[in-house]
C-alpha cells in the first residue's frame, strides 16, 4: 500500500513514520505538514492510505477527507477525542488517539490493509467489514443509529427524517446525503422522497410498499430497479 503522512506537528509526524517503518509492509510515499499540499499531491498520485490529523492550519483533517477519493482508505491520528463522532461521516478506517502506541497503530493497520486487499479482489471480505450503524447529529447531540431500526427514510427538502422503529431523528442534511452515509446494502431509494430499509418491508404491490401498516409509494422511475434489485431479475415486470 502506498500511504502519505499528514500532520502539521514535526514530532507527530516524525514518531508516526519511525513507528510505521518498524512495522513495516507499507510504502510511505510522502510526508506533508498541511492537508492543503497533500491535496494538490493527490490529484496527480495514487494513494491507498493516508495517516491523517485533524486540527491543521488553513484546511483541517475533516475538510480534508470529505475532498479525498473513496477508495483511499483514511485513519485519523489525533490528540482531541471530541472529533470521533465526525469520523464517521467521511468513512473513516479508524481513529487513533495521540500519544499513539505501536501496537494500536499496528491494529489499525491490519484493518486498512485488509480492506484494502478486499477492495483490489486479493481476499474475502474482512468479517464486520459492512458497519452496522452510523452517528447522525441532531438537535445539538449526537446519535448512534443502528440501521436494523431504521424503518426508511424520508426527504423533506434540505432535511431528512429517520424513521425508527420506535421514534424518528431529523437530520439536517438532504436524504441523497444521509442515504450515502449508510454503509448498508439493504437500503434502496424507491421514489424521490423515500429510501426504504428492504429488510423490512412486509408487503408490496404496483404502486406501493408496505413495512408493516405503513404505506409508502413507490415512484414510477424507481419501479424497474426495485424488483431488478429486491427480487430478481427473472421475475415479470410490474
Amino acid at each position: 500500500m502506498k500511504c502519505i503522512i499528514v500532520d502539521d506537528e514535526p514530532l507527530a509526524r516524525k514518531g508516526l513514520l519511525l513507528h510505521l517503518q518498524a512495522i513495516g509492509g507499507i510504502e510511505i510515499s510522502e510526508v506533508f505538514n498541511s492537508a492543503d499540499k497533500a491535496l494538490e499531491y493527490l490529484t496527480g498520485n495514487h494513494t491507498d492510505l493516508i495517516f491523517l490529523d485533524i486540527e491543521m492550519p488553513g484546511l483541517t483533517g475533516l475538510e480534508f477527507a470529505a475532498k479525498v477519493p473513496k477508495e483511499t482508505l483514511i485513519i485519523f491520528t489525533t490528540a482531541f477525542p471530541q472529533y470521533a463522532f465526525d469520523s464517521y461521516s467521511v468513512d473513516a478506517i479508524d481513529y487513533l488517539l495521540k500519544p499513539i502506541s505501536q501496537e494500536r497503530l499496528e491494529k489499525a493497520l491490519q484493518k486498512a490493509t485488509a480492506y484494502h486487499q478486499f477492495l483490489n479482489g486479493s481476499q474475502p471480505a474482512p468479517e464486520k467489514m459492512e458497519k452496522e450503524f452510523m452517528i447522525i447529529k441532531a438537535d445539538r447531540r449526537y446519535h448512534k443509529i443502528t440501521y436494523k431500526n431504521i424503518l426508511y427514510l424520508e426527504g423533506l427538502k434540505d432535511f431528512a427524517v429517520i424513521h425508527l422503529e420506535n421514534n424518528k431523528i431529523i437530520a439536517g442534511m438532504n436524504l441523497k446525503t444521509v442515504h450515502e452515509l449508510i454503509a448498508s446494502d439493504h437500503f434502496m431509494r424507491v421514489s424521490k422522497s423515500f429510501v426504504v430499509n428492504t429488510e423490512h418491508i412486509t408487503s408490496f404491490d404496483t404502486h406501493t410498499i408496505y413495512i408493516n401498516t405503513i404505506e409508502i409509494p413507490i415512484g414510477e422511475v424507481y419501479k424497474k430497479d426495485f424488483v431488478e434489485s429486491y427480487l430478481g431479475k427473472n421475475l415479470p415486470p410490474i
